[in-house]
């Protein structure tokens, strides 16, 4: 369950140039890689053309194969690819349990086996009996792990991480990131996380430095 680039490159709206030379890479299941480089090579929109989400005028080269399968033609959503970002992005008009639930599979089927899902997701994440709360009263770090278990759930193929953890707090940094990478490491799918700062890269398991 490797993620595979071959000769990637991206071309944002009305350039020329590429934002990066053409890379190659390939991330082992479990395996983490720290994707690092100045700002405005294209780091977020790599992490967004993985994911399906590069916005409309880019010009892209290359493939991008998971699982095997070639991601070039699918559509975001059949990707099976999980994406953290900043602001965990969880649904502020559903409870934490809720925000769990969205992210099962569709072969968890009944409110028993859904809400035994849910329970044993806060439980590994540390916020047991959190089912019922709003997420506006999580912490950042708590919405970071909620955010990182209902991409779990969905068991996907590969995470990509954007600058997730740039807002927390020096040492809540680094426990959410430990708790991030480990359970990325554990559940053995290949990630691919974006950063400008250095303790995320030496946390990985290889760096990449992308140039122009």
């Amino acid at each position: 369950m490797s993620l595979e680039l071959s000769n990637v490159s991206l071309i944002a709206p009305g350039a020329e140039a590429a934002l990066f030379a053409p890379l190659s890479l390939s991330v082992a299941p479990g395996e983490t890689v720290c994707v690092m480089g100045p700002s405005g090579v294209g780091k977020s929109s790599l992490i967004a053309h993985i994911g399906g989400h590069l916005p409309r005028g880019f010009r892209t080269t290359g493939t991008i194969t998971l699982n095997g399968g070639d991601l070039g033609a699918l559509p975001a959503e059949k990707r099976g690819v999980g994406v953290l970002f900043q602001d965990a992005q969880l649904f502020p008009h559903l409870s934490v349990g809720d925000n769990l639930a969205f992210g099962l599979r569709a072969e968890v089927r009944g409110r028993a086996a859904r809400r035994e899902a849910v329970a044993n997701a806060l439980e590994q994440a540390g916020l047991a009996g959190f089912e019922t709360r709003d997420p506006a009263t999580l912490s950042g770090g708590q919405r970071m792990r909620v955010a990182l278990m209902r991409a779990l759930l969905a068991q996907p193929y590969a995470i990509l991480i954007d600058e997730a953890f740039a807002r927390l707090d020096t040492g809540l940094r680094e426990d959410i990131r430990a708790f991030v990478l480990s359970h990325i490491a554990a559940s053995a799918i290949p990630a691919l996380m974006v950063s400008h700062d250095e303790q995320d890269a030496l946390a990985a398991d290889r760096v990449l430095h992308l140039a122009r």
